[in-house]
């Protein structure tokens, strides 16, 4: 693990294509609606359940740059990274981790493959732009 070659402004670059993917995938026109519906809920329903939507956005921000961060190390030890490396990286990730390890929550939770499948392909795609923000950026 060699933190001293993390290029931190790929770091921040990765995070905010985090939060704008995620934007992009829970919206009103994709896949917001489906979710809403998998989830029991109305689609007019807040999300967030009445919490104070800064404190979510500024968690989920948060969690996108502690992603990126542990994606920027995990690239330190490939060869030579670069756009393509950093994304196969981040699909392995993405589907190896992120992926396999939230399937259980959301099954004993009671909120099926659908929700799951749902959630998990927007962490699978953030993954894969960040490794290959990260590995480009090199």
């Amino acid at each position: 693990m060699d933190i001293t070659n993390v290029h931190w402004v790929a770091v921040l670059v990765s995070a905010l294509v985090g939060i704008a993917s995620g934007a992009i995938w829970f919206g009103p026109k994709t896949f917001y609606p489906a979710w809403s519906k998998a989830m029991g809920r109305s689609e007019s329903e807040v999300p967030g359940n009445g919490m104070n939507m800064g404190i979510i956005f500024g968690s989920t921000f948060a969690s996108q740059f502690v992603q990126a961060i542990a994606m920027a190390i995990i690239l330190t030890g490939v060869s030579r990274p670069n756009i393509a490396k950093g994304a196969v990286v981040g699909l392995v990730v993405g589907v190896g981790i992120a992926a396999a390890s939230s399937l259980g929550h959301r099954l004993f939770g009671g909120q099926g493959f659908r929700v799951w499948a749902i959630e998990v392909s927007n962490d699978v795609l953030n993954l894969i732009l960040m490794g290959a923000i990260l590995g480009g950026w090199n």
